[in-house]
């Protein structure tokens, strides 16, 4: 199969394999090392708006890209057109992201409460003026992530609208809000979807290895397909799928050494940006441990340490041990 390249507005990525935006989890260092491992695009961890425009900007944003972390889409989260859009620009203007997309599909309540995230979608209004009032002002392709809604038609509409109002692409989980990440993504609700519209679709939801990401991108005729919580832990997937859909053979990978030299480069590059301050590296250690031999151990003594380079230097002496 053919990885083609994804054109998204005046954007044009190497090829169609993207990390999603995750809360806590899409840190700089993160992304580099995705990327290393063959990630054509990454997504900061979604920004508030609204803690953009009234908290310390300096804080918020630190470590937010690098000169290696290219192309990056920078992720806001809101509900006012008026707010986003000041964030928008001040982002393009301060760090000129080769895109910038907007959260209507997060699902969690604090997020929803306040009216952002998945809960925009249940104002086709309110959908339609956030999208126009970026598209208006600014010259960074605007995207948007969606989740499907309880109908295809009430979908769709949505799709529809975020079209209308001038977005360069769409990106569909395929679970409805309310599921949060129980059950199956609906790869029909997304390939319908797909066939609405011309600008590109990235398919989400599911992609864990080699023959979901084969499935889901032949199933729903999708542009690129877009991976999240597969990645926690195990950023050596995109390498692992790229290979898979270009030759048809998987790679062979003695787990433990990949998975545990990967997590050594993490660390290395979350000191490199400064960034191991502001990472929960108790939360990281599990997933990249997870399933592997002796990860009981480290976890175990990682949970009795506070000091962030304590606990960086027991990663190091585990990793390079085990690896």
């Amino acid at each position: 199969m053919k990885l083609n390249k994804l054109k998204i507005g005046k954007t044009e990525t190497p090829g169609n394999l993207l990390l999603a935006p995750m809360a806590d989890v899409t840190n700089l260092a993160f992304r580099l090392l995705c990327r290393q491992n063959g990630a054509d695009l990454t997504y900061t961890e979604m920004i508030s708006a609204d803690a953009l425009l009234n908290e310390n900007r300096k804080a918020l944003l630190k470590g937010l890209s690098s000169p290696e972390d290219r192309p990056f889409g920078v992720q806001l989260v809101g509900s006012s057109p008026e707010k986003l859009r000041e964030a928008a620009l001040f982002i393009e203007d301060e760090y000129r992201p080769e895109i910038i997309d907007i959260n209507m599909g997060c699902p969690a309540q604090r997020i929803t409460r306040a009216g952002c995230g998945s809960a925009l979608l249940n104002s086709k209004t309110l959908v339609y003026e956030i999208i126009s009032e970026l598209t208006d002002v600014l010259q960074t392709p605007v995207t948007v992530k969606i989740r499907i809604l309880k109908t295809d038609e009430k979908t769709l509409e949505i799709a529809r609208l975020v079209e209308k109002a001038g977005a360069s692409a769409l990106t569909v989980h395929g679970r409805r809000a309310e599921q949060m990440y129980s059950g199956s993504s609906d790869l029909a609700a997304i390939r319908a979807v797909k066939q609405e519209l011309s600008i590109p679709v990235i398919a989400n939801g599911d992609i864990r290895d080699e023959e979901s990401a084969e499935n889901a991108l032949e199933f729903t005729g999708c542009d690129g397909l877009m991976i999240g919580r597969a990645a926690m832990g195990n950023t050596f997937i995109f390498k692992r799928i790229r290979h898979y859909l270009e030759t048809g053979e998987r790679l062979e990978v003695d787990r433990q050494a990949r998975q545990l030299g990967d997590f050594n480069n993490y660390i290395a590059l979350l000191e490199e940006h400064d960034l191991y301050t502001s990472t929960n590296l108790r939360m990281h250690a599990h997933w990249f441990t997870k399933g592997l031999h002796g990860s009981r151990q480290i976890r175990e003594k990682i949970n009795n340490l506070k000091d962030g380079k304590a606990m960086i230097e027991l990663i190091r002496n585990f990793s390079t041990e085990k690896y």
